[in-house]
């Protein structure tokens, strides 16, 4: 007989999510300034769709660890002693990847709440106010 451990996906973001300090859509351009690496995970269909995210560093979510992890030979960028905001979609996604990089030692990761749309979001409600 097989043990199972099962977890509701609801358990897997809360406990991806305590390991985090996320970011909010308006705490971006501050933390950019302040040497952040944005790295958008988004699919090239929702990037076409949406647009892209000026200034961030793609790459696709099935291999984020592969190049950004310190012990893999296929990084592709240094992030020693750096913020990592992962950003996705809706900000679901980018959770459980940014707590993997913290296990895998990118000490600095985390994610963006809400995603893009939730950056979309926070830039029409700021013009609104303007």
């Amino acid at each position: 007989m097989k043990a199972s451990i099962e977890r509701t996906i609801d358990e897997l973001l809360a406990g991806a999510r305590a390991q985090l300090r996320r970011i909010a859509p308006e705490e971006l351009e501050r933390e950019t300034a302040a040497g952040a690496l944005v790295v958008d995970i988004r699919p090239i269909e929702q990037r076409h769709r949406d647009g892209d995210l000026p200034g961030a560093l793609v790459i696709d979510r099935n291999v984020l660890e592969w190049r950004l992890a310190p012990s893999s030979p296929n990084r592709v960028v240094d992030v020693q002693d750096r913020r990592v905001i992962v950003v996705c979609n809706e900000g679901y996604q980018s959770s459980p990847a940014a707590a993997t990089l913290l296990e895998l030692g990118v000490l600095g990761a985390t994610d963006l709440i809400g995603g893009y749309q939730g950056l979309l979001e926070y830039g029409r409600s700021t013009t609104l106010e303007a």
